[in-house]
C-alpha cells in the first residue's frame, strides 16, 4: 500500500468523521442524475462493485478523473464517496438519500435497524468525542455500518467488513 496514499484517506476519513459528513462536493465532469432513494446492496451500486479497482471505474467513466474537495468522486453519485485501498473499492460512504435494499437509510430509526438486521454488532465510539455510535450488520465479508445518534441513522457506510470496523476504530472518514 502506498503509505502517502493511505495518509491522505486516514486524514480524509477523520476530518469527515469530525464534520459528521462529508461535503457535497460536485463531481467533475458529465452528471447523470441520481433518482432520489437509490438501492445499494452489499455488492454495491448498479454500476459500481467493491473490490472494483480504481483504473476499471475511469475505464468506464463511473470515476471522476480530477480529484477536488473530498477525493475522486463517483459520476453520478457526487455525495458518495468512494473509499479505495491498494487501488481497490473497499468502502462506500452513502448519499443521504440512498437505502440499502431493506429500506434503511439516513433518518431511519435505530429500532427499524434492529429490526431489519437482527445480528448486528454494536460499536461504541470513545466516550468524550463527538463521534457517532455504531451498527455493523456483517453478511459474509461484506457490510453495513451504520453511524447513529442512539435514536436515527445519521451516516450508512457500505463494504467490506475488516475495514469499516478497522475506519471506526480509528476516527477515519472520507474527508
Amino acid at each position: 500500500m502506498k503509505l502517502r496514499q493511505f495518509a491522505l484517506i486516514a486524514g480524509l476519513l477523520v476530518a469527515a468523521v469530525v464534520s459528521g459528513s462529508p461535503p457535497n462536493v460536485p463531481a467533475p465532469g458529465p452528471q447523470r442524475t441520481v433518482p432520489a432513494g437509490e438501492v445499494l446492496d452489499l455488492d454495491g451500486l448498479p454500476d459500481v462493485e467493491f473490490g472494483d479497482t480504481e483504473d476499471e471505474l475511469a475505464r468506464r467513466g463511473v470515476l471522476g478523473t480530477d480529484v477536488g474537495g473530498c477525493g475522486r468522486t463517483l459520476t453520478g453519485h457526487s455525495t458518495t464517496s468512494p473509499v479505495f485501498i491498494d487501488d481497490r473499492l473497499v468502502l462506500l460512504w452513502l448519499d443521504d438519500s440512498t437505502r440499502t435494499t431493506e429500506g434503511i437509510g439516513v433518518g431511519s430509526p435505530v429500532q427499524q435497524v434492529r429490526t431489519r438486521y437482527p445480528e448486528l454488532t454494536p460499536l461504541h465510539a470513545p466516550q468524550g468525542t463527538y463521534r457517532l455510535d455504531g451498527l455493523l450488520a456483517r453478511d459474509g465479508e461484506l457490510a453495513y455500518l451504520f453511524l447513529h445518534d442512539g435514536r436515527t441513522v445519521r451516516k450508512i457506510i457500505a463494504g467490506y467488513a475488516d475495514w469499516a470496523r478497522r475506519l471506526f476504530a480509528e476516527g477515519d472518514g472520507p474527508c
